[in-house]
């Protein structure tokens, strides 16, 4: 099995609740941890452009990838979501085995 964290960026603290809980509801991600606001700086449009945005960490398994991120373009507010997701290599037994049973079909 393996196991992956996703990371999206929000407009607002209110956009990554509504995010987590629809995808917890749906059991495509088994934990959601939203920190901010963070300060991002990035290029949009030709120019450095800047925002205050909320972060929000999801832990789920990599085949569930692609209806995650179907799901966060459905709900964001950003013409580009981020939406990108690293694998988790390394876990403790027990907590990736409640991630496991956390999510949907098992």
């Amino acid at each position: 099995m393996e196991y992956t964290l996703i990371m999206v960026t929000a407009s607002s603290r209110e956009e990554a609740e509504k995010i987590a809980t629809t995808l917890l509801e749906r059991k495509l991600i088994a934990c959601a941890n939203i920190l901010g606001p963070v300060s991002s700086r990035f290029w949009w449009q030709g120019k450095i452009d800047s925002a205050e945005e909320y972060m929000i960490f999801m832990k789920t398994k990599r085949e569930l990838f692609d209806q995650v991120a179907d799901n966060v373009k459905q709900l964001h507010s950003y013409e580009v979501p981020e939406i990108i997701a690293l694998p988790i290599v390394e876990g403790a037994k027990p907590y990736l085995e409640w991630i496991n049973s956390s999510l949907a079909g098992e």
